[in-house]
């Protein structure tokens, strides 16, 4: 695999990567998606295409957080109707990392990363009156995600599923499309989360095999990985306290604006 060892690692680049995986605990207990920002590192860092691998487990080590924090909220009616659509998404993910090559990974990285910033700044400035038409079609009158979905609710979780699971497989980068279905789904912060976390362990676990069977995951990338997940328990730790303190509006707004820097920096490197 052409990744860099542990010991290869500058202090600075070892410093980036471990700012990295505490943001993903971060965001596994705090604000999914945020964790876009730590893909743009490691790839910037690693070589695109074994970043993917080396940041699958402190991902996974993230999401077994999430799920112990938030464990009693999933609403696994709406995971059970994602995870078909998400196997087809992965499939297509393992297929095109078989073709494409690191610079092109690299490339797609990036094109993702912006074009999920642009979506979620279009979502955003669709004003509340849109978000609460779409949260109605797909959740009961308590609030809570319908398991019995329309057509057109069955239809959107298809496509957002196919996405997610093309993206989780590429870069990763399956949490902005996920927290987007969630969010116009209708679910509330604790539910929102308790989905999310079953739903990335379950995903990212089942991609296991997949990364190994490219090259993606070996005993380099391993030790480098024992290594980060270090970092990822006091940042899960930092989210669960700052998950009820936290101004949402001011830090999605840097997280966009982060994830846009990490994109075109993959794009124009």
């Amino acid at each position: 695999m052409d990744t860099m060892t542990l010991w290869h690692l500058t202090g600075w680049q070892f410093a980036a990567l471990a700012f990295a995986a505490l943001l993903v605990g971060f965001s596994k207990t705090a604000v999914s998606g945020a964790n876009t920002v730590s893909l743009a590192i490691f790839a910037a860092v690693l070589p695109a295409r074994a970043s993917t691998g080396i940041l699958l487990p402190v991902l996974i080590a993230g999401d077994v957080l999430a799920v112990l924090t938030y464990r009693r909220h999933a609403h696994w009616p709406t995971l059970w109707r994602l995870f078909p659509a998400v196997a087809v998404g992965v499939v297509v993910g393992t297929l095109f990392l078989v073709w494409a090559d690191d610079a092109i990974v690299r490339t797609s990285i990036g094109v993702i990363l912006l074009f999920m910033a642009g979506v979620t700044v279009w979502r955003r400035r669709r004003g509340t009156a849109n978000a609460a038409a779409d949260a109605a079609a797909d959740s009961d009158a308590a609030g809570r995600p319908d398991g019995s979905a329309s057509r057109a609710g069955r239809v959107k979780a298809r496509s957002y599923g196919v996405l997610g699971g093309f993206t989780t497989m590429v870069a990763n980068a399956g949490g902005p499309v996920m927290s987007m279905y969630l969010l116009s789904a209708g679910f509330r912060k604790l539910g929102f989360l308790g989905t999310s976390a079953f739903f990335f362990l379950i995903v990212n676990v089942s991609k296991l095999p997949f990364s190994a069977g490219l090259g993606l995951i070996d005993g380099r990338s391993l030790l480098l990985d024992a290594v980060l997940v270090v970092f990822v328990v006091p940042g899960a730790l930092l989210g669960k306290w700052a998950v009820t303190r936290i101004n949402q509006r001011l830090f999605e707004r840097l997280v966009i604006a982060a994830t846009i820097v990490g994109g075109l920096q993959l794009l124009l490197a």
